[in-house]
C-alpha cells in the first residue's frame, strides 16, 4: 500500500497546537471590511480551535 499524500491546502491553513489541537483561522476576513466594526475585525484575526467533527476531517487530510 503506498503512502498517502497530505492535502496541501489543509497543510497551509491549519496549525497544530502544543497539545495536538488544530488551530484554524476565521472566515470572512478578506473583503467587505468597511461594514465590519474594528472590534469584529480584531476578533476575526485570532485563531480558533477546530471543533471535534472538523478535527476528524483535518486529521484524515493531514494523515496524522
Amino acid at each position: 500500500m503506498p503512502k498517502l499524500k497530505t492535502h496541501s491546502g489543509t497543510k497551509d491553513r491549519v496549525k497544530i497546537s502544543k497539545n495536538g489541537k488544530f488551530r484554524i483561522g476565521h472566515p470572512n476576513t478578506n473583503h467587505f471590511l468597511q461594514k465590519k466594526s474594528a472590534a469584529r475585525k480584531r476578533k476575526l484575526t485570532k485563531l480558533e480551535t477546530a471543533s471535534s467533527s472538523t478535527s476528524k476531517v483535518i486529521r484524515r487530510k493531514l494523515g496524522v
